[in-house]
């Protein structure tokens, strides 16, 4: 069982918990994603790794309440366990070699692309961060991304607050005024990382993006998280789970993803609803 040792709301829907995983804390790094399951009867879910406390053995997690799950599990409290907790999945963020680099986060993606930032600033790299959200309601971890930036720009589409727009506003003036960068990394969105590919494309920056598909077992076993990518005019497929979560934006099949990541909106949306049902009810 692993223990919840602390909580925290960000914001109305999206919750901030760390977790007592010692030997998950001593390996995960920026980029890597754990599954757990609330309880013995509970789905497991693909969350990624928001950050570690080695000393502490503790893993900071990040997710937003939109299905069953994540209702199951934003009802817990600290001191509470979860059933399970495995990892760290996946391959972390490449940082080799990059010395400037610009992290582009949409949404609750900016709980994955923050670690990553900090990651880059720590290596010493020139980092610039770009974060957007729909409204300043749902604005999240702006402090932290601001002591890892040498640069931040926070956007939302409303104008609430900060700048209005979207995320790809600012990034496109910055390489048209002549800004160059290692590599973009993008991490939100499906339709956010594939209109932040199109922005760089002319500019011929390498980017980067996170793919978080329907996923199972997280061990490339089951084949749920398949990502089409396009190699010289053919189609690969690669798994999420074991081949990224990064990926080159360029070869992402981003039409057949957003697809395919709709495909149980409307199972996930009545199994949320009945889950607030019981515990209103309880």
């Amino acid at each position: 069982m692993y223990r919840i040792v602390r909580k925290k709301v960000l914001n109305p829907t999206v919750t901030q918990m760390e977790i007592e995983a010692p030997l998950v804390a001593r390996k995960a790094k920026p980029g890597q994603f754990i599954i757990l399951r609330v309880d013995e009867e509970g789905e497991r879910i693909p969350l990624t790794v928001a950050g570690v406390n080695a000393d502490e053995g503790t893993v900071k997690i990040i997710f937003q309440v939109v299905g069953a799950t994540t209702e199951l599990l934003n009802h817990k409290s600290e001191g509470e366990c979860l059933q399970d907790f495995v990892g760290p999945l996946g391959v972390p963020t490449h940082t080799e070699g990059i010395k400037k680099v610009c992290i582009v986060g949409g949404g609750v993606g900016c709980a994955i692309a923050m670690p990553v930032a900090q990651e880059f600033h720590r290596l010493g790299a020139s980092v610039t961060s770009i974060i957007g959200f729909r409204s300043k309601d749902l604005l999240i971890l702006e402090d932290e991304f601001r002591e890892c930036s040498d640069k931040l720009v926070v956007m939302t589409d409303d104008g609430s607050y900060a700048r209005q727009g979207n995320v790809t506003i600012p990034l496109k003036e910055m390489l048209e005024a002549g800004e160059r960068f290692d590599m973009i990394i993008a991490i939100g969105p499906l339709v956010m990382m594939k209109f932040v590919t199109l922005a760089a494309k002319p500019y011929d920056v390498p980017v980067t993006v996170s793919m978080n598909p329907i996923m199972i077992d997280g061990t490339g076993m089951c084949g749920g998280c398949r990502i089409s990518l396009v190699r010289d005019g053919q189609r690969v497929t690669r798994f999420a789970c074991v081949d990224g979560p990064d990926f080159n934006g360029y070869e992402i099949d981003f039409d057949e993803a957003m697809s395919r990541g709709r495909m149980y909106f409307d199972f996930e949306r009545r199994a949320h609803e009945h889950a607030c049902n019981l515990f209103k009810n309880a």
